[in-house]
């Protein structure tokens, strides 16, 4: 008799250590591929300066993972209707649009109910509905069986009750792995960690806070690094990145994490779990603009499609 062994194998792809705003990533089981907040996106402005040409190069080739996982997904989960976890009716050239989306056919869609969103939420569900053909899910209501995945009630979106609005946390069962997706919780409410050790998680990948707002949002000075603990503390990969890694004092918080868990090597950004060097790139863009000057006109002549970033990746 064989006995089957399965391996969960997670990949996340894009963050803002692999330079441009997203929190994507795609989680293989013995019979799923389920794709998690399919979106990315730049600041606008950052240093009252616009993207820079070698952010929207990353923006570029996180949204070719994105498209690809997509190509093979048989789930896609959306834990909130911000554009850089979601495709999208086009708002800016930068983002994923929903018009150069693979066939989605026989694919489950599992996303935040319409319940305590924003209208813009509301306004981006809705389209994306149209454009799928089919109405979207309230997924924290579902009781039917799920198999490997299941999902939380909806927990704040960064601090409780400021209005931010709230989302889906996505748990990933396969063996003795359990996979968690804390998406923008920003580790700025303890009742959303609590339900995340709940599922006893042996990985988990989450938004850490963001401290670029620290002089807006002072509970990231105390409570999101207590929080980080209880997590960094209770299991064996802690993947942190999108709103800390948009400075570079957000990445020395990470290391801080880490060296007061006692467990260096397992709390790190999404490039480190992924083997690669961790780009920063919105967190330079006032660097980027130094070195490499980017020509009056660029940005509107690249939503034309008639400027590239090859010539800035050459230097």
């Amino acid at each position: 008799m064989h006995v089957l062994v399965y391996y969960m194998q997670i990949e996340v792809l894009g963050s803002e250590s692999f330079g441009a705003r997203s929190l994507a990533c795609v989680v293989k089981t013995g019979n799923r591929v389920i794709v998690i907040d399919p979106g990315v996106a730049l600041a606008r402005l950052r240093f009252s300066l616009s993207p820079h040409p070698l952010e929207v190069a990353a923006a570029a080739r996180i949204r070719d993972r994105i498209l690809s996982a997509l190509a093979g997904a048989t789930d896609v989960v959306i834990s909130h209707y911000h554009g850089d976890h979601m495709p999208m009716r086009a708002e800016d050239p930068y983002q994923l649009p929903v018009e150069a989306l693979p066939s989605l056919e026989g694919v489950r869609f599992w996303c935040k109910g319409p319940e305590n969103i924003s209208r813009l939420s509301a306004k981006r569900r809705k389209e994306l509905s149209d454009f799928l053909g089919f109405p979207l899910p309230n997924s924290e209501e579902e009781d039917e069986e799920c198999g490997c995945i299941s999902f939380s009630r909806p927990v704040p979106h960064g601090v409780r009750g400021k209005g931010f609005g709230e989302l889906l946390m996505t748990c990933i069962r396969e063996g003795s792995e359990v996979f968690v997706h804390c998406s923008d919780i920003q580790l700025l409410d303890r009742e959303a960690v609590l339900t995340v050790l709940a599922w006893k998680p042996t990985t988990v990948l989450a938004s850490g806070p963001p401290i670029y707002l620290s002089h807006r949002v002072p509970e990231v000075k105390t409570e999101a690094f207590e929080n980080g603990l209880l997590l960094a503390s209770n299991v064996d990969t802690l993947i942190l990145d999108h709103h800390l890694l948009r400075s570079f004092s957000g990445y020395r918080w990470l290391k801080e994490l880490g060296e007061a868990a006692g467990n260096k090597t397992g709390v790190l950004c999404a490039a480190e779990f992924m083997g690669k060097k961790p780009d920063l790139l919105e967190a330079r863009r006032k660097a980027l603009y130094n070195e490499l000057p980017v020509p009056a006109g660029w940005h509107e002549a690249y939503a034309r499609g008639e400027a590239g970033f090859e010539e800035y990746l050459e230097r």
